[in-house]
């Protein structure tokens, strides 16, 4: 029997707890998002200062995302056992001299060991994601699931108070230590405010290989698909844009970082609108839209920068086509928003189709878009290092689009679509 039918395990919505705690967790990822991008702005100087290529950035930002990825499942199954509120605590509390120790790396494989430590802050999302539905009644469930996913917005705080940092104190070290102490008193704040009920993990808890065994399930593979576009695709672009646009247009660190915001910022915080989309309209209906959107944007962020000629009758016409810093940041925002809508989507069916063990599936889940956050970034710089086309970017994430939508088409079933909605 499900532990989020109990009375005494799920209490309303409106109870002051509940919210309390939703707060808390909230906040608690939110800088643990911006901890987990954080090379994301550091890369940049670090990549002049090392001397690296694309792909040796592209590893170094993603590094992080591995470890955190591959951290949610069994953090996802400690959840389900021991409670969100330990678990989240101690998965913010091992990072703290791991962010601290970025400061006084020199070598690139320093700076990588380091960001598998660091990374594991990444994976609150699967302790955080069943901590908080188990709070809510299934009707608001999608909401409040939504509601937290917003500290996905980290990535923007990250863009916003990284490169203000640096510029202060003439020098990027300065980020990993403030981070450091910010992660402690985060840490030490959720703990204050949060709140545990016993009723809501041990019960359903399950082994490791047992949980694993939900692969076997064609559900949880299809929305790891449609979680490694959302999200998966969000991570990597939010670690990617900031080179992107010092690359592709010749801005600074500084303008490049505010710009990547406004894909990062909307990315994050209209999860909560995801949610809410998703409890009123249907997990499938959401989606389908969002995956739609974003096909739509990578199409034309796919066009390379290109020099056409016309043989008309008045002789040789010659066209540049390119897509212009102010078009990009558009699409990306819109973009930004379908990812956020997605994002809360995606977990609305885990909700709906696994109420007895949603951590398990968000791990399982959260890993597939974790781990495509992470080969994203490396396999963006691997394409520019080999083409010396930087929209290749867009042409991967396209392709990846189009695989959910298709995915989508042929396993939907319209009467459990109906009656999601």
């Amino acid at each position: 029997m499900s532990v989020l039918n109990l009375p005494s395990v799920a209490p309303s919505a409106a109870d002051s707890t509940a919210w309390r705690v939703l707060g808390a967790s909230t906040f608690a990822f939110t800088i643990c998002f911006a901890v987990w991008m954080v090379f994301a702005i550091l890369g940049i100087a670090l990549k002049q200062q090392l001397h690296l290529s694309d792909t040796e950035f592209g590893l170094m930002a993603a590094m992080p995302v591995l470890s955190g990825s591959l951290a949610r499942v069994p953090l996802g199954i400690w959840t389900d056992r021991f409670g969100g509120r330990i678990v989240f605590f101690w998965t913010m509390a091992v990072t703290i001299v791991p962010i601290w120790l970025i400061a006084y790396a020199t070598e690139l494989w320093q700076f990588l060991l380091l960001g598998l430590v660091v990374g594991i802050a990444g994976a609150c999302f699967s302790v955080g994601t069943p901590y908080v539905a188990r709070w809510f009644p299934k009707s608001r469930q999608g909401l409040a699931m939504g509601v937290f996913g917003a500290g996905n917005s980290g990535a923007a705080l990250n863009k916003f108070v990284a490169p203000v940092l640096m510029l202060a104190a003439g020098t990027w070290t300065i980020v990993p230590k403030v981070y450091a102490i910010a992660m402690l008193v985060t840490a030490l704040a959720f703990w204050l405010l949060s709140a545990s009920n016993p009723a809501h993990f041990g019960a359903n808890a399950q082994s490791f290989v047992s949980q694993l065994a939900l692969l076997k399930d064609r559900r949880v593979l299809r929305y790891a698909q449609y979680y490694s576009v959302v999200f998966g695709g969000y991570v990597g672009l939010s670690l990617w844009m900031p080179q992107y646009y010092v690359n592709q247009y010749g801005f600074g660190i500084e303008r490049a970082a505010f710009l990547a915001a406004c894909f990062s910022l909307p990315g994050g915080v209209l999860r909560a609108l995801g949610g809410w989309m998703s409890d009123r309209f249907g997990a499938h209906r959401t989606t389908w839209i969002v995956m739609w959107v974003a096909l739509a944007c990578f199409f034309v962020l796919s066009y390379p920068a290109t020099d056409l000629a016309v043989h008309s009758a008045d002789g040789p016409r010659h066209f540049h086509i390119t897509t212009g810093p102010a078009l990009y940041t558009a699409l990306m925002f819109v973009v930004g928003v379908a990812m956020a809508v997605g994002k809360a989507s995606v977990f609305k069916f885990i909700a709906e189709d696994f109420p007895t063990n949603i951590g398990a599936v968000s791990g399982v889940v959260g890993l597939a878009g974790g781990l495509a956050g992470f080969f994203l970034p490396v396999l963006f710089g691997l394409l520019t290092d080999l083409t010396g086309v930087r929209t290749t970017c867009f042409m991967l994430m396209f392709g990846a689009t189009v695989v959910s939508l298709i995915s989508m088409h042929f396993t939907f079933q319209p009467g459990r679509a109906e009656r999601a909605a």
